[in-house]
């Protein structure tokens, strides 16, 4: 594979891990930093993955506990993980920038996966995990408190309740953020032979 693209992947992964460390190996769970007063604060705080583990429990109410539908949810990780893989190796010789956007997304998603397949048994002595391989927290730490506050009447279905908009993410959400963005906003550069023949489609008809 591209020497680029592997270094893309490796400086994602080992840029999010090291922050993730500083912040785990020196912060108390739920202490922050203030950066920009209110607005920006260094947060440390971990996600076992229960949103989506309680609608796996809740599909299957009876049949699995939280901790099968956790370790569910490392190994549909996994498997997305590597479908990202084979789907980079396909398109490494692209003369376009996707690959590289795709091995943005798949540093993130290794930098992710890390957290949740081994945290469970580096740190477990440190934590109140379930505990064991499969069972990690993914570790956030940027904060950005952007709105507390009853939304106006006006605003439709949301208008008149609470609502809170403080995303916490870490380097490893930020880069799948910006890969899956970039792809969007410039999907027309990205896929060139695609284009052309969806064109060529279009003049034969005309």
């Amino acid at each position: 594979m591209n020497k680029k693209l592997i270094a893309i992947v490796v400086s994602v992964v080992l840029l999010d891990q090291a922050v993730k460390l500083l912040v785990k190996l020196n912060m108390q769970l739920g202490e922050e930093i203030k950066v920009l007063g209110n607005f920006f604060k260094i947060h440390f705080t971990e996600n076992p993955g229960a949103a989506f583990g309680v609608t796996l429990s809740n599909l299957f109410a009876g049949l699995i506990s939280d901790t099968t539908a956790k370790a569910l949810l490392s190994v549909l990780s996994v498997i997305l993980v590597c479908g990202i893989v084979y789907y980079l190796y396909q398109i490494k010789d692209y003369k376009t920038a996707l690959p590289y956007w795709v091995a943005l997304i798949l540093g993130g998603a290794i930098g992710n996966i890390i957290d949740r397949l081994f945290y469970g048994i580096w740190f477990a002595p440190m934590n109140d995990y379930e505990g064991g391989f499969l069972h990690g927290r993914v570790v956030d730490m940027f904060y950005f408190d952007i709105y507390q506050g009853i939304l106006p009447d006006w605003i439709p279905i949301w208008g008149g309740t609470y609502t809170a908009l403080w995303p916490i993410f870490n380097i490893a959400d930020t880069a799948i953020s910006i890969g899956i963005i970039a792809i969007i906003v410039f999907q027309k550069s990205l896929f060139p032979e695609k284009n052309k023949n969806i064109q060529t489609k279009k003049n034969l008809l005309l």
